[in-house]
C-alpha cells in the first residue's frame, strides 16, 4: 500500500550542531520513562486508521506524537523502520459504507487518500510501510494457525476465538482490573456478553462469513480477521520480534493493545511483542472526548480549507504534551498563529541581517538547539521545546538559518 511523501529533514549534525540524545519515553506496561533503543535502528509500530471518515485532530495529535518520535531518533543518528497499518475492512467501515450507498472499498480508498493528504499537510514523516488488512491475509491465517497449535483457540458458531489465559502475562501492558476490562471490551469492540464464550474478554481472531459482507479463504472458513490479529501479524512481519515502541491513542490500551500482545507471546513463543507502549492522550471538544461515534469532530481537512497555515495547526497540536488529555479551543489556532509569526520574523531578522556564520550567532543557535533536544529527550516535551523557541525569538533571534533549521528537523515545523 502507498504511504505518501515524506518532507526532507535537514541534518543539524551536518550544520554543525552535533547529534542529539536518546530519548525517554513512557511506558504503559512498567510506568516508568525508559530509553529506547539501544541499537542502532529504532523499530516502531504505530496503530493506523480504519478509513471511513476523515482525519481528526485526536488522529493527528497522535500521528504528530510519534512523528516527534522519529524525529528525535533520527537526529540522536539512529535510522528508523516504522511502520504503520489500515484497518480497511471492519465493521465500521463496512456500516458507513452501507448507510452512504458505496462499496467499503471505494470508501476506504477515499477516506485513505484524504488522510494522506493531511498527514502531507502536516509534514508527517512517512511510515516505510503502510500496510492494509486486505493485503496480509495470510500473514494473519499464520498467527491464527501458530495460536490453534498453541492450543490457544476455540471455535464458536463458526468464529475463531483466543483465550486470552493462554498468555500467563495478559493484563500486563494495562494493569487493569477485570471489572474495568469488561466495560472498555464492550464500548471498544469487544463482545463480553456473548453467550458460549469460555471466558468474557476471550477475543474474535476469525469473524465466519456474514452475508453481504467481504470474506477470504481461509483453513478455518470463509471469513475475514479479527481487529488485535491483524496488529500482530503486520507488526512481527515487518519489525519482528521484541521491536521498540508499540504507539497508539490511549484508547488503544485496552483492549487492542493489551490483546494483540497477548497473542502475539503465544504464538512467537513468549517474547514480549514490543520493549515499550507508548501511548497519546486525547482531545476533546467541549468537553468530551472527540471521536467519529459522538460526531464531535474538527477535521483537518477542513481547517485547511478554511486557509488556515498547516504550521500553525501542527503547532497548535505541540503545545500541548502527547500524553496529555486536552480540549480543542479556537484559541488554540489563534495562539499558534501568532507564535509562527513571531517564530518566523525572527528567523527572518537573522537571515536579512546576514546572521549564520558567525561565532556568537553560532552559540545562540547552539544554546536554543540543546534546549530543545533536552525537552524533547524527556519524554517528548513538545511545549518545552516550543518555549525554547519562543525566547530565541523573543530575544531578537539570531543565526535564523540553523535556528529554522532545528525547527524544521524536530519540530517539522517548515519557517
Amino acid at each position: 500500500m502507498r504511504a505518501w511523501a515524506s518532507p526532507s529533514v535537514p541534518s543539524l549534525a551536518e550544520q554543525g550542531l552535533g547529534y542529539g540524545g536518546l530519548p525517554r519515553v513512557h511506558d504503559t506496561a512498567s510506568g516508568r520513562d525508559v530509553t529506547s533503543p539501544a541499537h542502532e535502528t529504532a523499530r516502531m509500530y504505530v496503530c493506523g486508521i480504519t478509513p471511513y471518515d476523515a482525519t481528526h485532530l485526536g488522529h493527528a495529535a497522535t500521528y504528530l506524537a510519534f512523528d516527534l518520535l522519529q524525529r528525535v531518533w533520527r537526529d540522536a543518528g539512529l535510522a528508523v523502520a516504522y511502520t504503520q497499518n489500515v484497518t480497511d475492512v471492519d465493521d465500521p467501515l463496512l456500516e458507513r459504507a452501507a448507510r452512504d450507498g458505496l462499496h467499503w472499498a471505494d470508501l476506504a480508498a477515499r477516506e485513505l487518500d484524504l488522510f494522506r493528504s493531511d498527514m502531507v499537510a502536516l509534514r508527517v514523516l512517512a511510515p516505510d510501510h503502510l500496510v492494509g488488512v486486505t493485503e496480509s491475509m495470510e500473514l494473519v491465517i499464520d498467527v491464527v494457525r501458530r495460536l490453534s497449535a498453541a492450543g490457544a483457540t476455540y471455535e464458536l458458531e463458526g468464529d475463531v476465538y483466543f483465550d486470552v489465559h493462554a498468555d500467563p502475562a495478559f493484563g500486563a501492558v494495562g494493569h487493569l482490573d477485570t471489572e474495568t476490562m469488561l466495560a472498555l471490551s464492550a464500548e471498544r469492540g469487544g463482545d463480553p456478553d456473548r453467550a458460549g464464550k469460555r471466558d468474557p474478554l476471550d477475543c474474535l481472531l476469525w469473524l465466519a462469513e456474514r452475508p453481504g459482507e467481504p470474506a477470504w479463504e481461509s483453513p478455518f472458513g470463509r471469513g475475514r480477521p479479527g481487529w488485535h490479529t491483524e496488529c500482530v501479524a503486520i507488526a512481527v512481519h515487518q519489525l519482528g520480534r521484541s521491536f521498540d515502541v508499540q504507539g497508539g491513542g490511549s484508547d488503544l490500551v485496552f483492549p487492542h493493545h493489551e490483546m494483540s500482545a497477548a497473542q502475539a507471546q503465544v504464538a512467537f513463543g513468549g517474547h514480549p511483542f514490543a520493549r515499550a507502549y507508548v501511548h497519546a492522550g486525547m482531545v476533546g471538544l467541549d468537553g468530551e472526548k472527540m471521536s467519529k461515534s459522538r460526531g464531535n469532530l474538527v477535521l483537518v481537512s477542513r481547517l485547511l480549507e478554511q486557509g488556515h497555515d498547516p504550521a500553525a495547526l501542527r503547532l497548535a497540536l505541540l503545545a500541548h504534551h502527547y500524553r496529555s488529555d486536552w480540549s480543542w479551543t479556537d484559541d488554540d489556532l489563534a495562539t499558534a498563529d501568532k507564535r509562527l509569526s513571531r517564530w518566523r520574523d525572527a528567523a527572518g531578522r537573522g537571515l536579512d541581517a546576514g546572521i549564520g556564520a558567525g561565532a556568537d550567532e553560532a552559540r545562540v543557535a547552539g544554546h536554543v538547539v540543546a534546549q530543545m533536544r533536552s525537552a524533547l529527550a524527556a519524554d517528548l516535551d513538545a511545549p518545552g521545546a516550543l518555549e525554547a523557541v519562543d525566547a530565541w525569538a523573543s530575544a531578537g533571534g539570531g543565526d535564523g538559518a540553523r535556528v529554522a533549521a532545528a525547527c524544521d528537523a524536530l519540530l517539522g515545523i517548515d519557517l
